[in-house]
């Protein structure tokens, strides 16, 4: 096999696998929230959204949650494995979180969870918005 070809199946994988990379969540106290800095939201975990040089959080990553380009961001479950959309910030991805007019982003849909009354609601226990809630699984997809 040429050292070439050797090389590019290192760079390039041949399959892609799901990674879990913590819980969309406001609970700054459960370890595998994104909002606890020394838990799954620490900017210095190389697999954290918060890491802006790390592969799920850099502004320019194929994998990002925050590079409104991406083309693998990562995706959200909830506690039951129901698929939630993407974590995007491309807001024409038909199934990205931010898309203010698709199912998982529009603030009136029951399945988004910017919609307050709905997936999104801060009372609810199995929402990301609840403050004690456990929130939704991230998957990174690379």
């Amino acid at each position: 096999m040429p050292l070439a070809l050797i090389l590019l199946l290192l760079i390039v994988p041949l399959h892609s696998h799901a990674e879990y990379l913590g819980d969309l969540s406001a609970n700054p106290y459960s370890p595998n929230s994104t909002a606890n800095p020394f838990g799954a939201g620490n900017p210095l975990s190389p697999n954290s959204l918060n890491n802006p040089i790390g592969p799920y959080g850099s502004p320019i990553s194929p994998y990002s949650s925050s590079n409104p380009l991406a083309t693998n961001p990562p995706q959200l479950f909830d506690q039951a494995g129901q698929y939630r959309g993407n974590l995007s910030a491309n807001p024409l991805d038909p199934n990205s979180t931010s898309n203010p007019i698709g199912r998982y982003g529009s603030p009136i849909s029951p399945d988004s969870l910017n919609n307050p009354l709905g997936a999104g609601n801060p009372l609810r226990p199995d929402s990301s918005r609840n403050p004690y809630g456990s929130g939704w699984q991230i998957q990174g997809n690379r």
